[in-house]
């Protein structure tokens, strides 16, 4: 690696890590949203699933990589990147396949995937820190595409779970490019929050989705609390429910980021202040 990236290294081995165990547990939790569709999956639309994945993953730590990384490693970083997701993923498949993994096809896979998640990507324009139409619509075409890599085009709940699963891991990504250690000891449990099963609260659609998030993060000295909303919710409301919900969620931010804040920088709670999220 460059010497920018033997700075970086512990962070995009961690990187690696997180993306290839989420994109792993994003496709059993895909599977468990259609089990109709699961049920006809050969291994390799399983494995297209998983770059599906990989793909939104690189694209959102590109995004993340421009707001914690300084500009003149940026270019590195990302390489480093591709080169610590190939070797993460030598070493996932070397129990599987022993000597007779094919280690060069691995990095043209890798190496397609990146390329892939730029041309299908980086057309959309917009702060990955800041929720907007347009970050709505490229979470919805990542949705479209893995319902379709499923057998299953068009279909809404699919998507949802998709798009919940990408969107979930971004403050764990921005977590370790800020130097911190991920939100979770085990990465793959990020993604499961999301979406669960739930068969005797709602047995009608055996699914609970998480509509509204909220998030406070500590850098330095400084706090931030931001809050969302699940990109299908968000369409549902009118202009002017989705003002009265804004002005309320400011005000709940408002009130949680002082308390944390009051919390963070405690003398009693300083592991929060190193943990940087609640």
């Amino acid at each position: 690696m460059a010497t920018a990236n033997t700075a970086y290294q512990e962070r995009l081995r961690q990187l690696a890590e997180l993306m290839l165990a989420v994109s792993g547990e994003s496709v059993t939790m895909m599977k468990r949203t259609a089990p109709e569709q699961a049920l006809k999956l050969k291994r390799q639309q399983e494995w297209g699933i998983y770059l599906e994945f990989l793909k939104i993953m690189f694209n959102l730590t590109d995004r993340l990589v421009a707001l914690h990384i300084p500009l003149k490693d940026q270019l590195e970083f990302m390489n480093g990147l591709e080169d610590a997701v190939t070797q993460q993923l030598k070493r996932a498949l070397e129990p599987a396949f022993g000597n007779n993994a094919d280690q060069m096809e691995i990095v043209m896979t890798i190496g397609t995937t990146v390329s892939e998640s730029r041309q299908a990507y980086e057309q959309y324009k917009f702060l990955i820190t800041e929720d907007s139409k347009t970050k709505n619509e490229m979470f919805h075409d990542f949705g479209d595409k893995v319902a379709e890599a499923l057998g299953a085009v068009g279909n809404a709940r699919l998507r949802s779970a998709a798009t919940l699963c990408a969107s979930a891991v971004v403050p764990a990504l921005s977590a370790v490019l800020q130097g911190q250690a991920p939100p979770s000891q085990e990465p793959s449990q990020i993604v499961l929050p999301a979406v669960e099963t739930s068969t005797e609260q709602n047995k009608s659609t055996g699914q609970e989705i998480k509509l509204v998030s909220l998030m406070s993060s500590v850098s330095g000295e400084e706090v931030e609390t931001r809050w969302g909303l699940h990109p299908r919710f968000r369409e549902d409301l009118t202009t002017s429910e989705l003002q009265q919900l804004s002005k309320l969620l400011n005000r709940v931010a408002k009130i949680l980021g002082e308390r944390y804040a009051a919390v963070a920088f405690s003398k009693d709670w300083a592991s929060w202040h190193k943990a940087g999220h609640a």
